[in-house]
């Protein structure tokens, strides 16, 4: 049981992967002006063909919401500390002030950055990205 569910998350996150990539390959092209314009494809005949590449649309993807998460630190401790934590506790966590912040999507860091305060806002806090992390090749 464990083997099958190791497999399965395995082959998401190389999915997830392979996703990221061809993401990043549509965002780095520029769309070149088609001379004519193209003769619009039926649908059918792409969901008929077993295995078949699903039409090139990038536009399709740019609004599909993601979860973006900063993560500014963790920390470990025994439950019996955990329970001990009331309103007021401080939890120390394991980066510096200072030190750059994970940037997450979806599950998995992406970049990593410094946290600075918003010129139209200095309400806000912003995140200022300083490495953009490259997905590891399958």
């Amino acid at each position: 049981m464990k083997e099958a569910t190791a497999k399965t998350l395995t082959e998401g996150e190389d999915d997830l992967t392979r996703a990221i990539e061809e993401l990043r390959g549509v965002l780095k092209e520029e769309p070149a002006a088609p001379a004519q314009p193209a003769a619009p494809r039926p649908a059918a005949t792409a969901a008929a063909t077993p295995g078949a590449a699903p039409a090139s649309n990038p536009n399709i993807i740019m609004n599909i919401p993601v979860e973006v998460q900063i993560v500014l630190g963790g920390a470990e401790m025994p439950v019996s500390d955990l329970l001990a934590l009331q309103k007021g506790s401080t939890v120390a966590l394991n980066r510096r002030i200072g030190e750059p912040v994970d940037v997450v999507v979806n599950g998995r860091k992406i970049a990593r950055g410094e946290i600075t305060v918003l010129e139209s806002d200095p309400s806000r806090f912003g995140v200022k990205l300083t490495e953009i992390i490259a997905a590891a090749k399958s």
